[in-house]
């Protein structure tokens, strides 16, 4: 069943845990989604990024997403992820979504409340919750040569806290997506969060929470950012990255057997719908914070 963004992200705060938001650039994943929220009990956010319209395009993967999910016995959000033109967020609210992720992170702050104002208008016509982006983690989104690292590597903007509270004020944004140490893409060492940041702004503000670049975050650093107020964590690239691995592994297999032998386009989206449903499964319940199942 589709529950927007807004009431998604209240049930987590009401139950002190966060929700896993995964992206949608393979049906494979947007199974796996589905499936492990209904295996789990616990609600789940499927993300279209529109830096992946050339991945999948957004009217390709809006009416499969969006039937899936209505479908489903599990509470499921269909979010537009890291969406920089207005009109694409149109197109996407047309299409079905219930949530929209602005990100107006590189913009000027003044440009940045006014165009996040606009979205928020944009999803109100539509019962859509909205999701807007304050400070930066420097890597972009879907980005190849500047993502990873660490945040300062990356050139992170630490989201202010002041700044936290007029910025939620001036847009009427549902959810907000803060900067405090992670970063999109691959680590190249360990996370270092900066929780005292986000202690700081979820003192002044009472809007649930938002990681970014949440893939490859320990479990434990995971949990002390739940009880810092994080209720929605983006999980994408390693995601992405543990199904490679699995479809790299049948084509070694096969190789094995001879340069004769034939790779199925089958079992290579077979191989990688498993490796997505173990790796969801997975985030899904650490997420959860101790929470018991919801369905």
């Amino acid at each position: 069943m589709l529950t927007n963004l807004r009431d998604i992200c209240a049930i987590a705060e009401q139950n002190n845990m966060a929700l896993a938001a995964v992206n949608s650039a393979s049906l494979e994943a947007v199974r796996a989604a589905i499936d492990v929220a209904e295996q789990t009990g616990y609600p789940i956010i499927i993300q279209h990024a529109e830096a992946h319209e050339g991945v999948v395009p957004l009217k390709t993967i809006a009416p499969a997403v969006v039937a899936l999910a209505e479908r489903s016995s599990a509470q499921i959000c269909i979010n537009l992820d890291h969406c920089e033109h207005l009109s694409y967020a149109q197109r996407a609210l047309d299409l079905g979504f219930n949530g929209v992720m602005f990100d107006g992170s590189t913009l000027p702050y003044e440009q940045n409340v006014e165009y996040s104002r606009r979205a928020a208008e944009m999803c109100v016509e539509y019962g859509a919750g909205l999701e807007c982006e304050l400070g930066s983690m420097g890597s972009r989104e879907g980005g190849e040569r500047d993502e990873g690292g660490t945040a300062e590597e990356a050139g992170a903007i630490y989201t202010d806290p002041d700044q936290a509270a007029d910025f939620v004020k001036g847009t009427g944004l549902d959810i907000l997506a803060c900067s405090f140490g992670t970063v999109h893409g691959i680590y190249r060492g360990e996370p270092h969060l900066n929780f005292d940041v986000l202690e700081q702004i979820r003192k002044r503000i009472k809007v649930p929470l938002v990681m970014h670049g949440g893939s490859g975050v320990s479990d434990d650093d995971y949990r002390s950012a739940i009880d810092a107020g994080i209720r929605k964590i983006n999980y994408y690239t390693y995601g992405a990255k543990y199904a490679g691995e699995a479809v790299r592994s049948v084509i070694d297999d096969r190789t094995k057997q001879g340069s004769d032998a034939i790779v199925y386009w089958h079992d290579m989206t077979v191989a990688a719908y498993e490796s997505f449903v173990q790796t969801f499964g997975h985030v899904v319940k650490v997420f959860a914070n101790g929470a018991a199942p919801l369905a």
